[in-house]
């Protein structure tokens, strides 16, 4: 079957591989860059524990092959803070207690990040749907639904501050 060559930026660091054809980009993850916070819960799509971003989209990294993700830019849950700072989403989760397990915390932290970025002020309703595609086995999602409403105001002041806009 043989290797091939593929040339990626990670959390904002550029990576190259040799990898086979058919490896996953979960497992070029967590096996060859041992970024382990992205998790394998289903391999089929149906748990969204495998979130990553990929050109700031949110995508399920266990139906992409890593060979897809060659020339692209992938943001994974290591990547998110920013000098030992929480980035707001995830002090939010923290602070409105969106974590249980944890195992599906990546996940959703990532499919959050996606969406607030593309919606910065969302309704109950439109979380709800966004995260249709990501499952957590420990909670109604009440707390989870409730981290990411409060992230979305100060995620607004996060990327004022970070292009310079006063007040931000």
């Amino acid at each position: 079957m043989g290797t091939r060559r593929v040339s990626l930026r990670v959390n904002g660091v550029p990576q190259e591989a040799e990898v086979e054809p058919r490896t996953l980009l979960v497992y070029f993850l967590r096996e060859g860059l041992g970024l382990t916070g992205t998790k394998v819960g289903c391999d089929t799509s149906s748990c969204g524990s495998c979130t990553v971003l990929m050109d700031g989209e949110s995508v399920k990294s266990c139906t992409l092959l890593a060979v897809q993700a060659d020339g692209r830019e992938v943001t994974t849950i290591e990547g998110v803070a920013e000098g030992g700072e929480l980035h707001p989403l995830q002090r939010a989760f923290q602070e409105n207690h969106g974590l249980q397990c944890g195992f599906c915390t990546p996940g959703m932290v990532m499919a959050a990040l996606g969406y607030l970025q593309k919606n910065p002020t969302p309704s109950e309703e439109s979380v709800r749907l966004a995260l249709e595609g990501n499952l957590c086995r420990c909670t109604g999602y009440t707390n989870i639904v409730r981290s990411i409403l409060a992230a979305a105001p100060a995620m607004n002041g996060h990327a004022a501050a970070e292009a310079g806009v006063p007040g931000g």
